[in-house]
């Protein structure tokens, strides 16, 4: 506790308006490798409390009035101006086709990915845990991306990375981990960087006409209100 209350990183996000020390996170790998340009279409998974969606708006340039970011986690998350929130499980069976409709039948140009399954304290059980959330992310990225798309996702070490790397270089031009200088030194936490989808972002067995607000949380309004479910 007496860590997280001095961390700098804390402080900065109080200052600033960030929702978390996360959002350094995502500024710092963003700044390096260029993943969220303006008019992207990003997909944020395991969203709450905010932090990645609200950087990410800011840097998409995403607006109450044309929302370009979608969150999704199950726990419940204020409104962050400039995306739409699904609270919503993504492992759930319907939660890609409820993401794709929130997108309005539009590829993704970002798949972000910050999911971490609740710890048991167990090293190896944690790391499979949330490694298969990788995993699932990854599935539902190759689904959801255009051509030339972007997937960043927090990994931790522990055996089994370098196979996962080598998943993702069949489809993506640069793989690589990497550890911004927000995570923390003594954190088995690590990020994997997947640059220029090859695939066609084929959408199997989604519905585009779905409806996003049977699974809104939050999103912003076309007159700029926020409208709630």
């Amino acid at each position: 506790m007496n860590q997280h209350v001095h961390d700098p990183y804390v402080l900065r996000s109080k200052a600033e308006g960030w929702r978390s020390r996360a959002a350094f996170k995502l500024i710092e790998i963003d700044d390096k490798y260029h993943i969220l340009k303006p008019g992207n279409r990003v997909v944020d998974l395991g969203c709450a409390p905010g932090g990645w969606c609200q950087v990410a708006a800011q840097r998409v340039k995403s607006s109450d009035t044309a929302p370009r970011v979608v969150g999704i986690d199950y726990l419940e998350m204020g409104g962050v101006p400039g995306a739409i929130f699904l609270q919503k499980d993504f492992l759930d069976e319907d939660a890609p086709a409820a993401l794709f409709a929130a997108l309005g039948g539009e590829k993704a140009d970002v798949v972000l990915s910050d999911m971490a399954a609740p710890a048991t304290g167990h090293k190896k059980t944690d790391h499979l845990k949330i490694m298969h959330l990788c995993e699932v992310a990854i599935d539902f990225a190759r689904s959801v991306l255009r051509p030339g798309g972007h997937f960043l996702a927090k990994v931790l070490r522990g055996g089994t990375e370098n196979e996962l790397l080598a998943n993702l270089k069949r489809d993506f031009a640069q793989v690589l981990h990497i550890k911004p200088p927000a995570s923390r030194a003594d954190s088995s936490e690590l990020y994997v960087i997947a640059k220029g989808f090859r695939g066609e972002g084929l959408i199997e067995e989604i519905d585009p006409e779905g409806d996003p607000r049977d699974h809104v949380a939050w999103m912003p309004d076309l007159k700029g209100e926020k409208t709630k479910g």
